[in-house]
């Protein structure tokens, strides 16, 4: 009986060091869910390119960029994009020179050191809404609006993220603080408070191929639009994953066809000793 007694004398630190780290973990646990109560996770959307054998839906990315361009290019830019590399993902070689021209670009020096004034071309990036980010600062009430070529790599939850931020404006709840002046609310947006307003609303583009332009549609084509631009080489790869899996099955089966080939006959030999 004694025995027993200091048996479990001596695994009682043991136990009480496994409910502290226990203890810990469920305090950072508890932690964690409380930095992020002052904002709602994104609900996750059946997008059409998120499947591993899925594709964009390149009719939505032409719509989103016309979504960008007359809705969000007023105070985002997109400063790692081109006009080259729309081409052929949403618009002929045509269209987008066409829409390169249409664009005054700052160039030179020339022959005689100064600047001037040309129409955009293929390799042009896409045009600044500001100059430097003071200015947009200043034209934003302090506030940066961030560069969205690569938003939905940045932001955790991607493209989910930013759908339910662009349309999930609403009033603040009963009990809410006030908001300061010039801010909004979005319970998806850290804090609550955003500075943006909300940028869409019901049919404020016109789509070419006669979509009804309701918020949320607006909203899926530009999030497929700004996906495609962080990630434009996705259906490269996923090509590039089937043709190795292909390859990889085909090198295997004929490795085994070999393996039994060449080694059959020696695993299937009798080997007998005469005395």
């Amino acid at each position: 009986m004694l025995r027993k007694i200091v048996q479990k004398t001596r695994a009682t630190p043991k136990i009480v060091r496994g409910a502290a780290l226990v203890a810990a973990g469920v305090g950072a646990i508890g932690a964690t869910a409380l930095a992020n109560e002052d904002s709602l996770p994104p609900a996750h959307h059946p997008w059409d390119h998120s499947g591993w054998l899925s594709a964009y839906d390149h009719a939505s990315i032409r719509r989103g960029h016309q979504v960008y361009k007359e809705v969000c290019a007023s105070c985002h830019s997109m400063d790692l994009l081109c006009y080259r590399n729309l081409v052929d993902v949403c618009y002929s070689e045509a269209e987008v020179k066409a829409m390169a021209e249409e664009q005054d670009v700052v160039d030179g020096p020339n022959d005689e050191g100064e600047m001037f004034e040309r129409p955009g071309k293929l390799s042009d990036h896409f045009p600044r809404p500001y100059p430097n980010e003071e200015a947009a600062r200043a034209a934003n009430g302090g506030a940066h609006p961030p560069d969205l070529s690569l938003i939905t790599k940045a932001r955790h939850g991607g493209a989910d993220y930013v759908y339910s931020l662009i349309t999930g404006y609403m009033d603040p709840p009963a009990g809410h603080p006030p908001l300061r002046e010039g801010l909004y609310y979005n319970p998806y947006f850290a804090g609550g408070a955003i500075g943006m307003p909300a940028p869409l609303q019901d049919e404020q583009v016109e789509y070419a191929d006669g979509t009804p332009a309701t918020v949320s549609q607006m909203a899926k084509d530009v999030c497929t639009y700004l996906t495609w631009a962080a990630e434009p080489e996705m259906e490269e790869r996923k090509l590039l994953g089937i043709k190795g899996v292909v390859a990889f099955m085909a090198m295997a089966g004929l490795a085994g066809y070999y393996k039994r080939l060449r080694w059959g006959p020696f695993k299937t030999r009798k080997i007998s000793y005469k005395n």
